[in-house]
């Protein structure tokens, strides 16, 4: 063999060597990874899958949660057959249920379960609330002997403590996974996709935590309108996202206080309390209006206006665009006050600073201009005019009209209606 194919072949020899030990390190790194990542999963029934899927999807040690069919037979598992009147009391109907895959070196079969049964009531047999058929039983499929033994466990540690605050029989069916059918796409991640939505809550508030109960006072929710939000103790993205886009900047003169369904004791409430976010509008410890699923800035304070202001001057102000006569009551009152701020009557976020008031002669409140980023600029050509109205940016109520150059020294002037602000003294 000549010299060179010598050195061709120790070349080979390297790069097949290389080649082993590289696919042996990935056999070991692939060893590790699955030794650390103990992938199990267990497909859960309790009601409607829309808002189980993004509650286990929330929890620590959850890889995935998908919706699907299982624990059916006799025809194909599709969202419209199984919610068919004829199916509704059909014994081999499918189960809507949550397909969960987790890594129980973080989350146990144990604590997947416990959430499990804390979710929803399941003493319920073929409902949750107002989803009746028997494509919303409480089922637990497992795909490991382990995990059926853990769940038979729970399962009897619960019904304790149901039977202690005097909850009936658990109607929960434990059994093997057969085969679990994936829902149709538009099912999968449907918070998502349906933004404007709610949380069902069937929870029994009963848990496996033996921490006492938590006490709550209503007293304050007794006296005058005040503003209750229901809650959820699991996870909700409805919740989360009206305290993102409005309950967190509230400053309003009601008061804004968040409850679980069970934490209403001495209020009189009409409203269904299993969805959440639920919106109550209480006078006197008795519901006026409530709203069910997230409300929007634009439609949360429609409603508040509508509470708050009633058939008055200042809601056909603020929601259809009339003007204060001048000189008005409210007007007279605000023209002199001491320093501070005046604020959305609605919101409590402040808008114009007494130390840019001026007055301008003409029977409305007028300012050289507003607090920085409180109100919004748009076109008007109402009543054959060309103007530009001004509007609160945090609740898009009217608050008056721009006019450039009229103010002191040929400063602009912010006119606007006294009946939708309201006086914060400066302290």
């Amino acid at each position: 063999m000549s010299y060179q194919g010598l050195i061709y072949l120790s070349s080979v020899a390297i790069l097949f060597s290389a080649s082993s030990v590289a696919l042996s390190m990935e056999k070991v790194v692939q060893s590790n990874v699955q030794a650390t990542m103990h992938v199990e999963t267990l497909v859960l029934g309790s009601g409607c899958f829309w808002g189980a899927e993004k509650r286990y999807e929330a929890l620590n040690g959850v890889i995935d949660a998908e919706s699907g069919y299982a624990d059916g037979n006799g025809f194909k598992a599709t969202y419209s057959n199984i919610t068919s009147q004829s199916r509704r009391f059909d014994e081999d109907n499918y189960a809507e249920v949550v397909q969960v895959t987790y890594n129980s070196n973080i989350i146990s079969a144990k604590e997947l379960l416990e959430n499990y049964f804390e979710s929803h009531d399941p003493t319920q047999k073929n409902r949750q609330g107002n989803d009746v058929g028997t494509q919303y039983r409480s089922i637990i499929l497992t795909t490991t002997t382990e995990q059926a033994k853990v769940a038979k466990q729970v399962k009897s540690q619960y019904q304790q403590l149901l039977t202690q605050a005097e909850y009936g029989t658990i109607a929960t069916i434990i059994k093997p996974l057969d085969t679990f059918y994936a829902a149709e796409e538009y099912h999968q991640n449907y918070l998502e996709k349906n933004p404007n939505g709610y949380c069902p809550d069937h929870s029994t508030g009963v848990v496996f935590n033996k921490k006492p109960p938590e006490q709550v006072d209503n007293s304050a929710l007794l006296m005058g309108k005040q503003i209750v939000v229901l809650d959820s103790r699991e996870y909700c993205p409805y919740c989360e996202k009206f305290k993102s886009t409005v309950a967190n900047d509230y400053k309003g003169s009601i008061a804004m206080s968040f409850r679980h369904a069970d934490q209403l004791q001495g209020l009189t409430i009409k409203s269904a309390t299993w969805a959440t976010p639920t919106i109550l509008f209480l006078e006197n410890g008795t519901e006026v209006y409530g709203r069910q699923g997230y409300a929007s800035p634009e439609v949360f304070y429609k409603a508040l206006g509508a509470f708050k202001l009633g058939d008055s001057e200042a809601y056909k102000v603020a929601f259809n665009s009339k003007t204060d006569r001048a000189y008005c009551k409210e007007y007279k009152i605000f023209k002199n006050t001491p320093d501070g701020t005046f604020v959305d009557k609605l919101s409590g976020e402040p808008l114009f600073d007494t130390r840019d008031r001026f007055n301008s002669g003409t029977g409305w409140l007028s300012f050289t201009h507003p607090i920085k980023s409180s109100v919004t600029e748009h076109d008007d050509s109402s009543w054959g005019m060309t103007r530009i109205e001004l509007r609160s940016k945090s609740t898009g109520i009217h608050l008056g009209h721009l006019f450039p150059g009229e103010g002191p020294r040929s400063t602009d002037r912010y006119c606007i209606n006294a009946t939708v602000l309201e006086f914060i003294p400066r302290d």
